[in-house]
């Protein structure tokens, strides 16, 4: 058998599913030869032989048809390409005489044994055929722009007549697809062959009386699969397909996500001396949770960033795990690293954390930077616009790529966009600072779901906007179903779910991420884990000192200073506690290039050192301090020993360390106690654990005590009532929810007021 393709709009179009499905089949097919029968140049079709997800065919018409060669070895085959070649005019007198005629543009793209131009609506086609009848040469024409002079004779369909004769195969065997009139000479030749959806009119028609020919209702490569079921001599592999991987339940409406995150699903080995991509190990963290998304076979579409190869070279799509992630693709936009420590390290850390957090004497605005910032978001704008499929459900994260959506929605109308906010969102007098303000809630207004951690950030976001532009509220809800009220720093009693502006509907959300229990869970039951908690809970025992752990990155944010000082000053008022309870402060570097947490990290330095050398003694050091980032299942192992966890940031989007220690210990049935800052996003949701301002030093020093002090009776059913909370709102529940409000987004309200 044989298969025929033109490449874009037909082989490399339609939904990436069905690409991967195409592909996929053409791979496991060994009796199926594969001939990509195209208009462009050779040059423009060999980036295409080094992408790993397309199967490389065995031969390559280029050209329009000018040009035949092997797709292994790119030699010509002979002797039909001499043939071709004989009949080539005079290349440079065609051109030059063509350039005289009014309305016809050069192609400068690579090409040989052709002349290819655009054409405007006016053109004189009489002048054209004057032309082509003087060096016997044929005009096509496709798109209503493009046009080229062949020799008389040659063209997509004679080229594979000739091709199919040479390899001597049966005409019955043969399957040709196009879209546009550029491939009609493929159909008039007697093989049969599909139209595939959204094909050019043109073609259509042109084929209509043609019993040869099928016009598809899927568009690309599901086209090409829609006929491959209805081609007798194809059914064949649509039968055995089901070997390959299992088919869903189809659909005209596209389910494809598209996940935009500034990093990639990778994680990075070296093989050989080479750093080689291979897919995630650890189940922690967002991007496992995130990759959950696509386990039962969505088609998926993951966007994010990568320093640039050493060869320049732009990296290829590829599969992130194609046995447990069958049709999720990678898709690598390049950037150099001074790009990338420009746009992440610099300026995003430097203009949006602090105003993002309310630290806005720490803000530092540059118009420069800003310009460099639209440029890293245009770019993001028009990969996503150039690989989604139709329709698609488009999943932005996080603040770096704010301004995406005021590109991709007049790109890509087709798409419903997603946002959700991994930080806080500050009221409107803080964000209003920004001097780019209009523009970035110009850009999120575009969204059709934008969702953040908790409902305060929904009614802050709502208050900017109140600022900017007339609009509706549509819908609100009460909240106190899922998050505390009047009784915190950061409490709603309701939320806006729904706004209009300008007639379009955007929905809001107030999404907290969960922790992934059940990757804590396979911490916990491991039998050496277990075994090392045992023995070092033992010793703890031994020693009668109650532990309280700290975990945190080093950002001022985080408040990692006021903390230490706080249990300096609770170490001098309240001495019967020395030598009884130690403070374990584990603090997480920032990444590389990041000063501006230098003076920060001297500080809490220079703070610790001062405790231990005031009140340490030889059996016993007040504060334990690691200055490193620890792998998780360490991390675990900290929660698992601490009696207390004293999370104090001054300012957090959420906080997910809270929700890993009441998840340990929860799992543990153990009654670990929470102290947590009112100004953690989390602080809204756990109810049960003890709430503390961590600009009020007393407040600090108060909490702890209360926790110290506290009843065991007390403290297991505080814990208790934390972990049924975490354990129902977990980090699958998170990921499901936010796809499900952005399906439902756009959609008619009747309703203008009540809860859902």
């Amino acid at each position: 058998m044989l298969l025929a393709t033109d490449l874009d709009g037909t082989f490399l179009g339609g939904k990436m599913e069905d690409r991967l499905r195409l592909y996929r089949l053409i791979k496991a097919s060994p009796n199926l030869q594969l001939v990509f029968v195209t208009g462009r140049g050779l040059e423009s079709v060999l980036p295409l032989l080094s992408d790993p997800l397309i199967p490389v065919p065995d031969f390559i018409i280029a050209d329009v048809g000018a040009t035949v060669v092997n797709g292994h070895s790119l030699e010509a085959i002979e002797p039909l390409q001499s043939e071709i070649e004989e009949k080539w005019p005079q290349t440079y007198a065609i051109r030059a005489a063509l350039e005289e005629i009014p309305q016809l543009n050069y192609q400068h793209v690579p090409q040989q044994r052709r002349s290819s131009f655009y054409y405007e609506a006016g053109v004189d086609h009489s002048l054209v055929q004057q032309v082509a009848d003087r060096y016997d040469c044929d005009i096509i024409t496709s798109a209503d722009k493009y046009l080229d002079l062949l020799p008389k004779g040659v063209n997509k369909g004679t080229t594979l007549k000739k091709l199919v004769e040479f390899l001597a195969v049966d005409p019955d065997d043969v399957m040709v697809a196009g879209d546009t009139l550029n491939d009609l000479a493929l159909f008039q030749i007697g093989f049969s062959g599909v139209a595939v959806g959204k094909s050019e009119p043109g073609l259509l028609q042109a084929i209509d009386q043609l019993d040869t020919a099928y016009s598809a209702e899927a568009a690309g490569a599901g086209g090409i699969l829609e006929y491959m079921g209805k081609h007798r001599p194809f059914q064949q592999l649509i039968r055995g397909e089901q070997k390959l991987v299992p088919q869903k339940r189809k659909s005209k409406k596209s389910d494809q996500l598209v996940m935009v995150y500034h990093r990639l699903p990778f994680e990075k080995e070296s093989v050989n001396g080479k750093t080689v991509r291979v897919a995630p190990k650890s189940p922690n963290g967002i991007i496992p949770s995130l990759l959950g998304l696509f386990e039962k076979g969505r088609s998926g579409l993951w966007i994010g960033e990568e320093v640039i190869q050493q060869d320049g070279q732009p990296v290829p799509n590829q599969l992130v795990d194609e046995s447990r992630y069958p049709n999720l693709v990678a898709s690598t936009i390049s950037l150099s690293k001074e790009d990338i420590d420009k746009f992440y390290r610099v300026f995003s850390k430097e203009a949006f954390w602090p105003t993002i957090f309310s630290f806005v004497d720490r803000a530092k605005f540059n118009h420069e930077d800003w310009d460099h910032y639209l440029m890293i978001n245009k770019r993001f704008a028009e990969r996503i616009a150039r690989e989604a499929d139709e329709g698609a459900l488009v999943w932005i994260h996080e603040y770096n790529l704010w301004m995406v959506p005021s590109f991709l929605k007049t790109m890509r109308p087709d798409l419903k966009i997603g946002f959700f906010h991994h930080t806080a969102f500050p009221a409107a007098d803080i964000f209003n600072i920004i001097p780019w303000r209009k523009e970035i809630i110009g850009s999120l207004l575009l969204c059709d779901f934008v969702s953040f951690h908790i409902p305060r950030y929904v009614e802050n976001f709502v208050d900017v906007i109140r600022s900017h532009t007339p609009f509706k509220v549509v819908k609100k809800v009460d909240v106190a179903n899922q998050f505390l009220t009047y009784s915190c720093a950061l409490g709603v009693d309701q939320m806006t779910k729904i706004i209009e502006v300008d007639g379009r509907q955007i929905r809001l959300g107030a999404q907290p991420v969960g922790v992934n229990r059940d990757h804590i869970e396979q911490i916990l039951t491991d039998d050496n884990v277990k075994s090392e908690i045992h023995m070092l809970k033992q010793r703890k025992a031994e020693s009668g000192i109650t532990r309280i752990i700290s975990i945190e990155r080093l950002d001022y944010v985080k408040g990692p200073l006021e903390k230490i000082q706080a249990f300096g000053e609770f170490l001098a008022e309240y001495p019967e506690f020395r030598g009884k309870i130690e403070l374990v402060n584990v603090c997480t570097p920032p990444s590389q290039g990041m000063t501006i947490y230098d003076e920060i990290r001297d500080q809490v330095n220079q703070a610790v050192g001062e405790i231990n050398g005031k009140y340490a003694t030889m059996n016993w050091t007040p504060i334990q301090y690691f200055y490193r980032a620890l792998p998780f299942e360490e991390v675990v192992k900290h929660y698992a020993l601490s009696d207390i966890a004293w999370i104090t940031p001054l300012r957090d989007g959420l906080n997910l360390v809270a929700k890993e220690y009441i998840a340990t210990h929860g799992l543990l049935e153990t009654a670990g106690i929470l102290v947590l800052s009112e100004f953690a996003g989390a602080s809204v949701e756990l109810p049960y654990a003890i709430l503390t301002n961590p600009y009020d030093r007393k407040s600090m020093k108060d909490a702890l005590l209360k926790a110290l002090v506290m009843e065991p009776s007390e403290a297991q059913v505080r814990a208790r009532r934390l972990y049924e909370h975490i354990e129902h709102y977990d980090i699958h529940y998170w990921g499901r929810d936010f796809v499900k409000e952005l399906e439902r987004s756009g959609k008619t309200v009747l309703n203008s007021n009540g809860g859902g």
